[in-house]
């Protein structure tokens, strides 16, 4: 018989990956409101870290951040 999935199983995994995605999301969020000038409209920037789960934020800091 197979062993169902528990959350006790999981959560050694799911820890860290929440907690890189509470980080990103914190620095994302936190680098855009102190920017002046970002490489599109800053408040599509900030629905894309917020909703973009881990890859928001990456995503925002390889193509959103504009030139200072």
């Amino acid at each position: 018989m197979e062993k169902a999935f528990e959350l006790q199983d999981i959560l050694p995994f799911l820890i860290p990956l929440i907690l890189l995605q509470l980080v990103l999301l914190v620095v994302g969020l936190i680098d855009l409101s102190r920017r002046q000038h970002t490489r599109g409209p800053k408040w599509l920037w900030a629905l894309v870290i917020i909703f973009g789960e881990i890859w928001g934020p990456v995503v925002y800091f390889i193509f959103g951040r504009g030139e200072e």
